[in-house]
């Protein structure tokens, strides 16, 4: 099991680049996180819904995702609660005040889908959630070590050194833990490391000897991965990757809104690892200047979110960008907020009614029932050709059939909205698009898991060079 000494360290990414490693290797291996906090999920070829992550470390193994690798999804709606998944269901909502109560009760259903990987596969490999060392959340604790002692879990602690303190925060969050979690601490790891190892000095041996833990090594910094974030709010901050600053031309510039509430961000993947885009979030309306698209992506609370746009002057600054020949794209969350209301008479998000933008003629109604779905078949629009992606909404409306997968679009064409996330992922399908409707008359590109394929490579490559995986291989055996 892979915790980490804070949220943020790369438990997403270490754990999808061991599973990456280890099916390369020939091992029998499937990736497990108990319990997921996120709004960034994806839909199972079978049914229901896991956190991102869980899918991608799915895709690092070769499998199809499914329930079991996160049976615990809590998907926040506000800052006092959050809708929670089960199995892959919405099974209701967790309010912060009863968190630690409530989540108890789960520690047997998610020992029974780690029981039932189990069965199915060699090795699994599990990512915790945040920090162990929470005193406050250790009763009841689903997601670290109250997962680990259950079902006796040896645990690789993780810590950041590209945000300061490292050796400090392995050392505080062994010191932290009481004796029986501490003693499932097989071993410490050094994360995201830039320069000259001998930097470190005695740092390594330091740490080693206080927390009587081997450090297993220092990984690199592995820049320009196109690999989907999980904690937004930490890919948000890092702005994006700009093909200016890149020393190459711009091509296409795209802008994404990043809400408080904003869910499914990874859409905008295909838009950032494209080197002739100029791609990033915005970090204000003024941004929106020079932009050919603007994207809304989705949203876990699209009334409050579309008041959030309003109040920080972003309507208008979209208005002024479409009046001048931008476009915008709304997707899922963000294709209701462009339509004419939004009617929740359920109160599964927000108010009854919510007026929309009104640029795109749809009225979207949350239903009960969560639609979750994986979607794939020929295209009406702009042309037949091949597209594959997936839904996971409580918002039903009447799309508009001429323009499947997209739903809706304006009388003038410069506002579109579709509810299919990852519809751009295909690069066929991305460049029929942007040509139609953008005139972006460049070479396609490449399918974003091509991508990902490569990436997760060179991130198993570092992985294998820069850790001692001795612990590993006498459970596992020779790593390739």
């Amino acid at each position: 099991m892979i915790q980490g000494t804070a949220s943020g360290v790369g438990k997403s990414l270490l754990v999808a680049g061991l599973c990456r490693l280890l099916a390369r290797s020939g091992v029998s291996v499937a990736p497990f996180k108990p319990q997921n906090m996120s709004n960034a999920s994806a839909a199972c070829p079978a049914g229901g819904e896991i956190g991102r992550a869980q899918a991608l470390q799915a895709f690092a193994c070769g499998l199809a995702p499914t329930v079991d690798m996160n049976p615990v999804l809590l998907k926040p709606e506000a800052d006092h609660r959050a809708q929670l998944v089960v199995s892959g269901r919405v099974r209701g909502t967790l309010m912060a005040s009863r968190f630690r109560e409530d989540r108890e009760g789960l520690l047997g259903e998610v020992l029974a889908a780690f029981g039932r990987l189990g069965q199915e596969y060699d090795y699994v490999l599990v990512e915790g959630a945040g920090s162990p060392a929470e005193p406050n959340l250790r009763a009841g604790d689903i997601a670290n070590m109250g997962f680990a002692q259950a079902a006796e879990v040896p645990v690789w602690l993780v810590g950041d050194i590209d945000r300061g303190g490292v050796f400090a925060s392995l050392l505080g969050t062994m010191n932290t833990l009481d004796s029986p979690d501490r003693q499932l601490v097989e071993a410490l790891v050094v994360n995201r490391f830039r320069g000259d190892r001998s930097l470190l000095g005695d740092a390594c041996e330091w740490v080693q000897e206080r927390a009587r833990r081997p450090l297993l090594g220092c990984v690199p910094y592995v820049s320009d991965l196109a690999l989907p974030e999980e904690d937004a709010p930490y890919s948000f901050r890092g702005g994006g990757r700009n093909s200016r600053e890149r020393g190459r031309p711009v091509e296409l510039r795209v802008g994404g809104i990043h809400y408080p509430r904003a869910s499914n961000t990874a859409d905008l993947d295909p838009f950032a690892a494209d080197p002739r885009v100029d791609f990033c979030w915005l970090a204000g309306p003024e941004s929106l200047t020079g932009l050919d698209l603007a994207v809304l992506p989705g949203s876990k609370a699209v009334a409050a979110d579309l008041s959030w746009l309003r109040q920080h002057g972003w309507v208008e600054a979209l208005e002024r960008h479409a009046r001048y020949g931008g476009r915008v794209l709304g997707l899922c969350g963000g294709l209701q907020m462009l339509g004419e209301r939004i009617l929740d008479p359920l109160g599964i998000e927000g108010p009854a009614e919510t007026r929309g933008l009104g640029w795109l003629p749809v009225e979207a109604e949350l239903r009960q029932e969560k639609l979750v779905r994986t979607v794939a078949g020929r295209a009406r629009w702009p042309h037949e050709l091949e597209f594959a992606g997936y839904e996971i909404r409580h918002g039903e409306s009447s799309p508009d059939p001429a323009l499947y997968p997209f739903a809706a679009r304006s009388a003038d064409g410069q506002v579109m909205g579709t509810y299919v996330h990852g519809l751009f992922d295909l690069a066929g399908y991305r460049h029929a698009v942007l040509e139609e409707w953008l005139g972006w008359k460049a070479s396609p590109g490449e399918d974003l898991q091509d991508r990902w394929r490569r990436d997760l490579d060179r991130l198993a490559d570092a992985l294998r060079c820069h850790l001692d995986l001795r612990l590993l291989e006498e459970r596992v055996g020779r790593l390739d």
